[in-house]
C-alpha cells in the first residue's frame, strides 16, 4: 500500500512507496550555507538514497538555490537550499510495452528539496516533481 499518489503532468500516476524527509542543515555546526556545503550534501543524498535502494535508478531534481546575502565569507557567497531534503520511492505501471504489467512494475528513487515537511500529493506535488520524465528515468522490475 502507498503512502500517497502523485500524478505526472504525462498523466502517469505514480505511487510513493517510501519517504524519507530532514533538514537540509540538521547537524550543521560550523560554518554557513554555500556551494561547498551544498554540493556535499546533494552528494550524501545521492550516496544515502543509491544504497537504501539499490535495486532502483535515482534522480536528483535540481534544488533551487537562493543566495540571500550579497557578502562573501570564506568558502564564497551564502547559498541556501530549501530547508527539507526528501529521499521518495516511487514505483508506477511498466514503462516497456515488452513487460507484462501484471509481473512488472517501474521504480525510481528521487531526490529533491521542498519548504515545507509534507508529503507530495496531487495537490501538493511542486511542479519539478510532476514533471519527472519518467519514462526516460524509471527502470522496470519483475515482482
Amino acid at each position: 500500500m502507498s503512502l500517497t499518489h502523485v500524478i505526472l503532468s504525462s498523466g502517469r500516476s505514480l505511487a510513493l512507496a517510501e519517504l524519507r524527509l530532514s533538514s537540509t542543515y540538521g547537524g550543521l555546526l560550523e560554518g554557513y550555507p554555500c556551494a561547498i556545503v551544498n554540493d556535499m550534501k546533494i552528494k550524501g543524498l545521492m550516496n544515502t538514497a543509491e544504497k537504501a535502494f539499490p535495486r532502483t535508478p535515482v534522480h536528483l531534481i535540481p534544488p533551487l538555490r537562493e543566495y540571500p546575502d550579497q557578502y562573501a565569507g570564506a568558502f564564497g557567497p551564502v547559498e541556501v537550499l530549501p530547508p527539507v531534503a526528501c529521499v521518495g520511492a516511487f514505483h508506477s505501471t511498466t514503462v516497456s510495452p515488452d513487460h507484462d504489467p501484471v509481473l512488472y512494475r517501474s521504480f525510481l528513487t528521487v531526490v529533491w528539496f521542498q519548504a515545507t515537511p509534507r508529503i507530495p500529493t496531487d495537490c501538493t506535488a511542486e511542479q519539478p516533481l510532476r514533471d519527472l520524465p519518467w519514462e526516460d528515468l524509471a527502470e522496470d522490475d519483475e515482482l
